[in-house]
This record gives C-alpha cells, structure tokens and sequence, in this order.
C-alpha cells in the first residue's frame, strides 16, 4: 500500500510572550504565563520534528491547551466570559493565501489558529507513513486512525469553537466554513482509501470493494465543490487534486463494478462498466498533468507516475481483455450503449470522524489565582506586547524524500 495525498501547509504564526508582568500579581500567575510560553513553543517545534509521534503530538497539544483554556473558560463560577479572553495578542498567517496574516486580541483565535494547525499535522503524519514503500497493518490502523482524529479535530473547531470568535473568519481563509468542511470530507475520503487497498489486500468481495470507491469518489466530489466559489488563485491546485481522486475512485467503482456483473454471468455489461472505468481512468491521468502544471499551495508531485495508479490501470486494462475474450467465447452478448448506473451503498468501512475533546483546564489555574490576574493595573513591561507589522515567517517544513514507489514530496 503506497498512497499519496495532497497537502497544504501549516500555519505559521509570531512568538508569543504572554509576559504579563503588572498584570500578573503573583508567582503563580507568572508562572502560567511562563509554561503558556514554553508549551506553546514546543507544541510549535512538534509539528515540524519527524520523530513526532501521534502520543507525542497529544501530549504537546493537551499541555498547551490546558494552559489556554485558563484564558478562556470561566474560572470564578459565573456565567461571565474570562476576563484574560482579550489580553494578548495573536497573529497567524493563512495556508492558502501565502504569507497574509490575520490578528485577533482572544484566546479563541488562538486555540482554533493551534487546533487548525494540529489537524492538519495529523494529517501529515499520514501522508508520510502512507507514503511508505511498505506499509504495515500496523501502520495502515494508523493513517487510518490519524485521518478520522484529524476530521474530528476541524470538526469540533468548526462546531465548537469557530463560531465564538468575535471577529468572523474572512472568506476564503482558513477557519471559514467552506475551507474546514473541505478539510473534513477529505480526510475522511483519505481514511477510505486506506480502507479500499486493505479490502483489494484481502480479496473482499468486488461489489463491496465497488461500493466503498463509489462513496470515496463522491467524498471527494463533495468536496471538490465545497471549494468551487473560493478564489481560483487560492484553491486551484487542491481542486485538481481532490477532482483527479473523484475520477480515480469512479474508475476503480467501475471496474469492480465490472468484475461483479462478469461473475454474475452479464458479460457484455461488464464490458461496458470496464470501458467506463477507461474513461475515468483517463480523465484521471490528465487531471494529473493539469495537478502538476498549476501553481498553488501544497505538494509537489507526479500522481499518475505512482505505483497506487499506475496498477489500476494495469488492473482495468486487463479486466476489459478478460471480459472481452470471455464474450468473444462463451457469452456473445451486446454492449450496452448507456454505462450501467452505480447505485452502490457501502455497508461497510466508511470513515467517520473520532470526536475530539479538550484537555482539562489546568490544575493551576485556579479561581484563587485568576484572582490575581489585574487588569486594571496594565503590563509594565510595553516591549513585550507584539508588534502589529511584525512578519511571520513561513513554517520551514521537513524535506521529505520520496520513497522510490510513491514519487512525491510532502508539502
């Protein structure tokens, strides 16, 4: 199983001081500020370290965000917000608009700007041991599971917390709904196709194998035109990808569509599915090509050079020969004209996405010592708030070479 995915890159965003000296009046107020600054850094440094597991990725996230939430759940047993909500400032920039930051002074910006980034990192993870010459069992339950935790994450942003920013998210920027509901039907349609080669591994039945693809391919239809009212500029080239994967699956759900109806003695249907499958197959392999000639954020690759495609069309070239000669033998039936319709309703392996929670809020973050915390008193120390016009520098990612199967560089 060697799969390859399309992937965006990760947020980048300004360092953070949470020095709020003055404001915090007492040693255990400022250290709060101080681990907020520490887990916060290192959480950073996880998304782009290679020997980052899931365990450790959810251990960074949970000390981080069980700090955060000191600033944004209610900690003096009312219904009123956190008064450290509007505190400090973030900035993070957007994954598909280049180097655009955006600005908010809430500690909600923060957790969904953090969660975004976190999703997307699960995803990461995937692509790079999906993208594997030779993958395990073991370690396909982990892309397949990474994928599900990654659409449980955009989910539970999107649900949860997306919609209590003060500041809307602007169109066609990360946290809009069109982009987070992308994110999510793709890494379910990516948790399917693990799904898919494990069935083909296993011989499952044909028609279970067609079901399964026929979802896949309008998984990533759905979410192909999800996309389709954002700014060409911006959503392009993940377009053609998630376009080019639609026509891939249709190809696969015809051709074995076309083993079921050859077994069921319906030779010159199965012919016709088999030719569909042709058809897809190639408006796959040119999808591909426009994939690799348009600019845009996200991988670089050469899809239909790839060991996962290239067998498929081994696979619907020899399936149409074996159908026709069996026709030409025993059957004699007419083509059909009309390619048969695929009403194919997978009972299993669909992928759902696993629910997300947030950590606890941190044992130090007690009422006695939100307390403490003094708004009214102001910073003392101004060089500590964050500059506005402050760059934030692209997230440098890891150079991941390809292995020699799957021909692509992870993004």
């Amino acid at each position: 199983m060697a799969h390859w995915f399309h992937r965006n890159p990760l947020k980048a965003t300004a360092p953070v001081s949470f020095n709020l000296y003055g404001i915090a009046g007492s040693p255990a107020a400022n250290k709060i500020c101080n681990d907020l600054r520490t887990t916060r850094a290192r959480l950073l440094e996880m998304f782009t370290d290679v020997t980052c597991t899931p365990e450790i990725m959810k251990n960074a996230t949970d000390a981080y965000f069980s700090l955060l939430q000191g600033f944004i759940a209610s900690l003096d047993g009312t219904t009123q917000e956190n008064k450290l909500r509007y505190i400090q400032n973030f900035k993070w920039i957007d994954t598909l608009q280049g180097n655009t930051a955006s600005a908010q002074q809430d500690a909600v910006f923060e957790l969904v700007s953090m969660g975004f980034n976190v999703a997307v990192w699960y995803t990461k993870y995937a692509s790079r041991l999906a993208g594997k010459e030779n993958v395990t069992e073991d370690e396909a339950k982990i892309v397949h599971k990474s994928l599900k935790v990654a659409a449980g994450v955009f989910k539970h942003l999107k649900d949860i917390h997306i919609p209590r920013l003060i500041t809307p998210a602007e169109k066609g920027r990360d946290l809009e709904p069109r982009v987070i509901d992308t994110y999510i039907v793709q890494c379910q349609a990516e948790a399917q196709e693990v799904t898919i080669a494990r069935a083909i591994e296993l011989k499952h039945n044909a028609n279970l194998i067609a079901a399964l693809a026929f979802e896949t391919a309008n998984f990533y239809q759905k979410a192909d035109h999800t996309l389709n009212t954002l700014d060409p500029d911006y959503s392009s080239k993940w377009r053609k990808y998630l376009q080019l994967k639609q026509h891939f699956y249709m190809a696969y759900a015809y051709c074995y569509h076309g083993q079921t109806l050859l077994a069921s003695d319906k030779c010159g249907e199965a012919i016709r599915s088999l030719q569909e499958a042709e058809k897809c197959y190639s408006k796959a392999e040119a999808l591909c090509k426009e994939y690799r000639q348009t600019k845009g954020p996200g991988s670089t690759a050469k899809p239909s050079e790839q060991l996962f495609f290239l067998k498929l069309g081994g696979l619907i070239k020899n399936t149409l020969e074996k159908c026709q000669r069996e026709n030409g033998f025993i059957y004699f039936h007419k083509v059909p004209a009309e390619a048969p319709s695929l009403e194919l309703k997978a009972s299993y392996g669909l992928a759902e996405p696993v629910a997300f929670e947030l950590p606890p809020v941190s044992d130090q973050c007690t009422p006695d010592v939100y307390a403490t915390f003094d708004l009214t008193k102001g910073a003392k120390d101004e060089k500590a708030k964050p500059k506005q016009d402050e760059e934030v520098k692209p997230v440098k990612e890891p150079d991941l070479k390809p292995q020699k199967d799957t021909g692509c560089t992870i993004s």
